[in-house]
């Protein structure tokens, strides 16, 4: 992609009214526009981040043995009648039709899964089943912030397990513990596996924090990661000793990005969602949910990945492999090395955004490189004798490469 036609570009300063740290980030470096409060479009390279962070959630949840699917964000009012959460969920968005009908839209999905699975789950035989989308979601936020960290429309992955006994569901919950680790390593983040209350589904859940001061919840934790507790349900406080003898717990505020809990049989119960075992008895269907925030995970990234020049994307989730930079000062032999680096390194597979500018000075050209926040950076000039200048957006050192090298580093 050549930047001149690239649709989003850097600005200077973000909005007045955007004041979270991701916000302000993902506006300036053309990744995202609000559209209302709590609401953002996603431009060409933020949707490339969306779609990459998406893809790998996607690739851990099949392997697993989930299955895809894509349910109604337009829901049926009778089924969140028939679970008592029509009245009861605080941020169910309402719309209702030019005929007076009211739809909900949809927050969370089980007013429309459960109901689904009920017409193919009749036997044992059918179970265990593991269900997941990711997709469009909608909370009447009273007041949404921080970005794409609180919004009243996000992307989120949810799947929801189906399992004749709890023991099954037990073996495949410690299952989703190990493949969220995965998940949230390869998205390039720290999340604690942290213990949280069960709501009205059960005694306990667990969420997935990242530590950050721009974050709403707070926990207590073991610097060493041994122990982790939202500070609502902690059975200890700051300052006591880990077990493990790894020094004094601390607090510390932190960006929830996933959560796994069990439902038991509440919506199974609700909608009468059974199987025959065996002995051809009826059983309620025990269930699990398992989230995580597509989006939120997005401007988590932004949150904790960046230094006063800009974001620094992990290179799993960049919206390119590579930023190349001609610094051609009119001379048509340079950017002509700039167009054939282009070329070569698309051959070779790599993402690049090229920053083809002629109007840009290299200072600006440098900034936009570092504000959007591409793991490397490669600049073409007439001082580098014929190399060409490879620099990691996290170093701050940079070293002068042959183009084959540089393939090959990929390569490696």
């Amino acid at each position: 992609m050549r930047y001149s036609a690239l649709f989003g570009k850097t600005i200077k300063d973000a909005p007045k009214d955007e004041v979270s740290k991701n916000s302000k980030l993902l506006t300036r470096s053309g990744f995202i526009r609000r559209e209302v409060s709590g609401v953002y479009n996603f431009l060409p390279l933020g949707l490339k981040v969306l779609k990459k962070i998406a893809d790998i959630v996607r690739e851990e949840m099949n392997a697993i043995g989930g299955q895809e699917l894509s349910l109604t964000a337009l829901q049926n009012k009778e089924s969140w009648q028939k679970t008592g959460r029509w009245k009861t969920f605080r941020a169910l968005m309402k719309a209702k039709t030019q005929l007076e009908t009211e739809y909900p839209l949809g927050p969370t999905h089980e007013e429309v899964i459960v109901p689904l699975v009920k017409q193919f789950v009749s036997s044992y035989k059918d179970l265990p089943l593991y269900l997941y989308q990711i997709q469009t979601k909608f909370r009447d936020e009273k007041r949404a912030k921080s970005g794409l960290l609180r919004g009243r429309e996000f992307l989120m992955k949810d799947l929801y397990s189906f399992h004749a006994q709890e023991k099954d569901f037990n073996k495949f919950y410690e299952i989703m513990k190990k493949t969220y680790k995965k998940v949230f390593e390869r998205l390039g983040l720290d999340a604690l596996e942290t213990l949280a209350g069960g709501g009205t589904f059960s005694q306990f859940s667990h969420e997935y924090q990242v530590i950050t001061d721009a974050g709403e919840d707070e926990i207590i934790y073991c610097p060493k990661g041994d122990f982790s507790a939202n500070a609502e349900v902690s059975p200890v406080k700051e300052g006591e000793a880990c077990r493990l003898g790894h020094g004094p717990l601390k607090k510390s505020k932190a960006i929830e990005v996933g959560n796994i809990f069990p439902l038991g049989t509440k919506f199974s119960d609700a909608f009468g969602l059974t199987y025959k075992n065996k002995e051809g008895k009826d059983i309620p269907v025990i269930m699990g949910c398992y989230g995580i925030g597509i989006s939120r995970v997005m401007g988590a990234i932004a949150e904790v990945h960046n230094d006063a020049k800009g974001i620094i994307w992990p290179k799993e989730v960049a919206p390119h492999d590579v930023y190349l930079i001609g610094i051609t000062n009119n001379e048509s032999r340079i950017k002509e090395r700039t167009d054939e680096a282009y070329d070569s390194l698309k051959k070779a597979g790599l993402d690049v955004l090229y920053d083809d500018r002629e109007d840009a000075a290299p200072g600006a050209k440098f900034a936009d490189a570092d504000l959007i926040g591409i793991p490397i950076r490669l600049v073409v000039s007439k001082r580098n004798e014929g190399k060409i200048e490879f620099k990691e957006r996290k170093s701050a050192k940079s070293e002068l490469l042959g183009l084959e090298e540089i393939i090959k580093k990929f390569k490696a």
